[in-house]
Parts: structure tokens; C-alpha cells; sequence
């Protein structure tokens, strides 16, 4: 699976109604509600607000008063076939005076859903684990090069009488990095591993 490294929009115009599709990470249930209910508030003047997201094995969709079927179900449908996990597509519709059909509809969501898609950045989905060490001023540049290596990212430092690290790394590289900060310290410091 995969996941998004950008957020994107795009936007397509059909019979004169107005389809912007825009697709941005999301992670749980609660999280496609905050951002339904956010684009909304961009959008108060849009006549629909449609979305579709896959998250992991959970799946979430709502035709928002379109005809059943028509428009957040074709967006979902273009979604597992993407291979992209932790993503939610919003679609937002600006009625153009003209009926387009229930045909017309999936076409036109699931056209959206593709064109957003289209080129857009993944990167492989990657099980991550939080970290945290306190190190002294002397281990500090080493040990930026072995964050680096292990691929930590999100990495924050708190610079006190010591240096607070913590971040994100690859649960792959967790005895890694555990064993080098070890051994750069000659077993004086220690990693603390989170979920």
C-alpha cells in the first residue's frame, strides 16, 4: 500500500457544473468528519460536498443528496483501485443548471476522483514507531547521523542542560538505532520506544 507525500486539488467542469476534487491524508472515522465538516465551511455556497476514504481495511463514502450511488460510491470505487491507503477525496459540486443523469454523475465523480489522483506524490506505507532519548551535547552530531541513516523523520530536539530528541522511525530500524545510540555512549544512554 501507499500513501500521500502532498495534498492536491483538482478540478473538472462538466455541462457547466463545477467538480473540485481535492484529496488530502486521513487516518480515522473521526478524522473524515473534521475534514467533511471543514470543507464545508470553505465551500458554503457549493451544492454538494462529496467525499470517499480508505483507511486501511475502513472505508467511508457519502453521495451528499446526490442520487444513491452516484458520486461518493464511484469515488471510492477509484480509490481501492488506486492502492493509496490513509487518503480521503473530497469532491465538491457547483450545480451548472443542467441535469446530467445518474450516468452522468458517476461519470463525472469518478472522473474527479482520477484527474486528483493523476500524478499525484505516494510513498510506500511505512509501520513507524515514536522515540525519544536525552543526550549530551558531545553525542549531538553523531547522533544526527545516525537519525538520519534510520530514516527518523518528524524529529524534534530540546536543547537544555541535555538534549531532549524525539521523533518518528521506521519500526524496521528500531534495534538499529537502540544499539548505536548504545554504543555511541558506551551504554550510558538509552532509546524509549512508543507505539
Amino acid at each position: 500500500m501507499r500513501v500521500l507525500k502532498e495534498e492536491r486539488k483538482a478540478e473538472l467542469v462538466v455541462k457547466k457544473s463545477r467538480f473540485i476534487a481535492i484529496a488530502r491524508m486521513c487516518t480515522s472515522p473521526a478524522e473524515v468528519k473534521r475534514i467533511v465538516d471543514e470543507t464545508r465551511a470553505q465551500y458554503p455556497d457549493a451544492t454538494h460536498v462529496v467525499h470517499a476514504a480508505v483507511m486501511g481495511s475502513q472505508f467511508s463514502f457519502s453521495d451528499d443528496h446526490e442520487p444513491k450511488n452516484t458520486a461518493g460510491r464511484p469515488a471510492l470505487e477509484v480509490l481501492k483501485g488506486s492502492g493509496i491507503t490513509n487518503i480521503i477525496v473530497l469532491i465538491i459540486r457547483y450545480f451548472g443548471g443542467t441535469l446530467l443523469g445518474t450516468g452522468g454523475l458517476v461519470k463525472a465523480y469518478g472522473d474527479s476522483t482520477k484527474l486528483v489522483l493523476d500524478g499525484i506524490e505516494t510513498e510506500e506505507l511505512v509501520e513507524k514507531s515514536s522515540f525519544s532519548m536525552v543526550i549530551g551535547y558531545d553525542l549531538y552530531e553523531r547522533v544526527k547521523l545516525i537519525l538520519s541513516a534510520v530514516r527518523a523523520d518528524g524529529v524534534s530536539e530540546d536543547f537544555g542542560t541535555e538534549i531532549s530528541i524525539s521523533g518518528m522511525v521506521p519500526v524496521t530500524e528500531k534495534e538499529t538505532l537502540s544499539a548505536q545510540i548504545s554504543n555511541l555512549s558506551n551504554g550510558r544512554r538509552t532509546v524509549a520506544f512508543g507505539a
